[in-house]
């Protein structure tokens, strides 16, 4: 457990946040798919990309860490996988979870990937599905729509797949990833709207630095040319901005100034609009092209749809403590397949703190106060650790409970928090 210090007088501090893990894991998987050998360079070494690193070395693809200047060295296979057998444990890491299944449909053997107990209550299913109509053979082994996945390997056939887009955009990046290899033509159609746009428009565009296009009409259909490959390349990873979120919040609780960067205007993460939020509750924001700062003002309570940012909801959540007046947060239903059920916990926690809070299906409704002394659960979730801890900048007798969950995409958070 970690108590949280106060902070005194103002922050005004510069602050340069990890890589992407969402930008890590997908380079990750197209360098291994690529003919030839790829760097990932400034990339994210946590739980997940070890789990997805470790992953593509068990399959017969090497992968090289240099941890000393976070660096990957993938010697990619072309779209082969040399593994006739695996088996894959990838922790709680839904993108390796996801985006191996995908891939491994390439091989020709026999797969399984499994995790933890949480894994095996997450949903795969849409994506099994989704692979099942471009001819796979991929099955949830406890027949209950979740891990562990058996993948019986004999390559992609290709063709139409119909997926639901209201759970998760990386069931579309898993499939986007691996149809390049399939046999024909891949078209994916989307069955009602499709949640968080901007990962996959930042699938996207990482495949298109790998050699590969992709046709996006509308985020209605997604269409794959077959015979298409990946190139080796070199690949800087930009600054996290999931992982910014909470100094740009920092600044917000606390009316201080923090520049953030290595993540500018130019980047494609939904998540960075999260500081669009902050300014809507009344703080200023400047834009650079290698930075973003936030300076804290008189925060307001916001009615707002987070559909398409909903990994920095619990963000929100701590700076709305703060506010005057109400946050209510909309459609976010799919927060509750994450980590833990992300709605029911940041309302537990806030309840914990003595703050009114209300759950609905699709998010919850906040009623500022001032917090009380609290230990907080984070349910082995790396963001209720980073969000809650933030509370505790502005509000004595903060704890976090088990605070080395945040090894799971930030290691050192509490470390460059305290800083």
């Amino acid at each position: 457990m970690i108590e949280i210090k106060p902070i005194t007088g103002s922050i005004d501090a510069i602050v340069k946040v990890p890589g992407s893990k969402s930008y890590t894991n997908r380079a990750l998987i197209t360098a291994a798919l690529a003919d030839g050998t790829s760097t990932i360079t400034n990339a994210l070494f946590s739980d997940d990309t070890k789990y997805m690193a470790s992953g593509l070395n068990i399959l017969g693809i090497p992968v090289e860490e240099q941890h000393d200047v976070n660096t990957f060295i993938v010697h990619g296979k072309g779209g082969a996988i040399p593994a006739r057998q695996a088996n894959l444990f990838v922790g709680n890491a839904g993108t390796a979870m996801r985006f191996l299944t995908a891939m491994l449909t390439l091989g020709n053997g026999v797969y399984e990937i499994d995790g933890v107990t949480r894994m095996r209550q997450r949903p795969i299913q849409d994506l099994l599905d989704g692979l099942s109509q471009l001819g796979a053979d991929v099955t949830s082994k406890n027949n209950d729509g979740c891990p562990p996945v058996m993948i019986r390997g004999k390559g992609l056939q290709g063709g139409l797949t119909v997926v639901k887009g209201d759970l998760s955009s990386q069931y579309f990046s898993a499939l986007l990833m691996t149809s390049p290899y399939a046999k024909r033509d891949v078209i994916i159609e989307v069955k009602g709207n499709l949640v968080s746009k901007r990962y996959v428009d930042m699938t996207i565009a990482l495949m298109r630095q790998f050699g590969i296009n992709i046709e996006n009409s509308d985020y209605k259909t997604f269409f794959v040319k077959s015979g298409q490959h990946y190139r080796a390349t070199h690949y800087e990873v930009e600054g996290d901005a999931s992982g910014a979120s909470y100094f740009f919040a920092a600044a917000a609780i606390t009316g201080g100034k923090v520049r953030v960067v290595g993540i500018g205007s130019d980047s494609m993460q939904g998540d960075i609009h999260f500081v669009d939020v902050l300014k809507s509750m009344g703080c200023s924001v400047t834009w650079g092209g290698n930075w973003i700062e936030v300076q804290g003002g008189a925060l307001r309570g916001i009615d707002i749809d987070m559909g398409d940012m909903s990994d920095v909801v619990q963000t929100l959540a701590a700076v709305a403590v703060f506010a005057q007046g109400k946050t209510r947060v909309r459609n976010v239903k799919n927060m509750r397949i994450k980590e833990t059920d992300r709605i029911a916990a940041v309302v537990n926690e806030l309840r914990r703190m003595g703050i009114s809070a209300v759950e609905y299906e699709d998010g919850f409704e906040i009623e500022p106060s001032p917090p009380c002394p609290a230990e907080i659960e984070t349910y082995d979730d790396h963001r209720m650790a980073m969000s809650f801890a933030l509370v505790g900048l502005r509000s004595s007798g903060i704890a976090i409970k088990n605070p080395g969950c945040v090894a799971k995409t930030f290691p050192d958070y509490f470390q460059r928090l305290e800083a």
